[in-house]
């Protein structure tokens, strides 16, 4: 404790004082006052709050690793087990269950322009509804491939046969699986098939599928992604435009999705207003959450019509061509390449560099070579 003493000071030095004609300096007294009774306590500095870092290089618990597919931390498990690819419809009769939890999904064009989705699942060990399931698209399978995923579709036209048909395609079809069911909760007969994680596991161990990565696929390096702790911010890009809008309606015309920057989260929001229904959010109707992906991947692709019915096919692989890549609200033209059925699809930027996704989800857009998207209005087209 310390005692507080205060100094009374009052010095009138000098101080002129007239009388009787003559003049007198009278110097005044300092007046000193000690007061004992005032107790200041003594106050203890708090230490400053260190901000604690978060090291990336750590996981968050014992025995987690980084995903091949995402770059998120999850479990050696999950990791080393084969993914899932399923066929989802996207329609305003479709009532998508599961689909938010989708690692990477794609879309492109049907016939009648409508979009089909496939949704790719890492970890799929938790599933009691997910769907619904729709027929297959040869060109799905060839994307399925080259992330050695078990492939879960609802039958399909003849055109898939050929590569249904082959000894190395692993698919789990709905048209000969006993465990798969329909439900009453669309005004349409086909968008309301589903299966669940029990059921898909009945399928695998019947037809003889091994959970493990087949041979070559264990260290396969899919997607290069960037430090989680460094960003890829795409600031390195003097050609770098801004996006914070990137509308695929002219290319989707029935589905009319797009997608806005979300600055609060980093992440991409993804909206759609099909034909016949309002705007809106895209969500899942298991949980209600609405999609949203930290990397969108746009490929144009070279693609023929087949018949008068509309069916497509597109050129999966053995070809060079032109695209973008979106993240952190920013885009860049790319070249995307892919070599053989299973080899992945790579994304280089104008200088020849393979590109850096950052960690999170991926949205991957299909393109019809000459087609064209908005980004922030502005229109793209491809130059292919």
């Amino acid at each position: 404790m310390k005692r507080l003493q205060v100094l009374l000071l009052v010095a009138l030095s000098s101080t002129l004082l007239f009388g009787c004609g003559k003049e007198k300096e009278v110097a005044e007294p300092v007046v000193e006052q000690v007061i004992d009774d005032i107790v200041v306590p003594e106050v203890e500095e708090e230490p400053e709050e260190e901000s604690e870092e978060i090291d990336e290089d750590v996981p968050p618990e014992a025995g987690m690793v980084r995903s091949r597919i995402t770059n998120e931390w999850v479990t050696e498990e999950v990791n080393n087990t084969r993914p899932i690819t399923v066929m989802i419809p996207n329609t305003k009769t479709a009532a998508q269950y599961g689909i938010s939890q989708a690692d990477v999904l794609y879309e492109c064009n049907v016939e009648g322009s409508i979009t089909r989705l496939m949704a790719l699942f890492q970890d799929w060990s938790n599933f009691d509804r997910l769907g619904n399931v729709r027929s297959c698209r040869d060109y799905y399978v060839y994307w399925s491939f080259e992330w050695d995923a078990f492939y879960v579709h609802f039958g399909g036209p003849f055109y898939i046969d050929e590569v249904i048909n082959r000894k190395d395609t692993e698919d789990i079809d709905g048209l000969s699986s006993s465990n798969f069911w329909r439900a009453n909760d669309t005004n349409n007969s086909t968008d309301n098939a589903y299966v669940d994680t029990k059921g898909l596991m009945a399928d695998i161990n019947k037809l003889g599928y091994d959970l493990e990565y087949r041979s070559g696929y264990s260290d396969e390096q899919h997607y290069k992604f960037a430090p989680a702790g460094e960003p890829n911010t795409l600031d390195q890009y003097s050609n770098a435009i801004t996006a914070n809008k990137v509308d695929m309606s002219p290319t989707y015309p029935v589905t009319n999705c797009y997608f806005i920057y979300n600055s609060e989260t980093g992440l991409y929001d993804r909206f759609q207003h099909l034909s016949g229904e309002a705007d809106g959010p895209h969500v899942d109707k298991a949980n209600g959450k609405q999609l949203a992906f930290k990397n969108i991947l746009i490929q144009n692709t070279y693609y023929e019509v087949r018949d008068q019915k509309g069916y497509l096919a597109f050129q999966c692989h053995d070809t060079t061509r032109d695209g973008w890549f979106f993240t952190n609200g920013k885009g860049i033209h790319v070249t995307w390449k892919k070599t053989s059925d299973y080899g992945a699809t790579r994304y280089y930027d104008d200088s020849g560099n393979e590109i850096e996704l950052n960690t999170g989800k991926t949205m991957v857009c299909i393109v019809e070579d000459g087609d064209s998207f908005l980004v922030d209005d502005e229109k793209i087209g491809s130059t292919n």
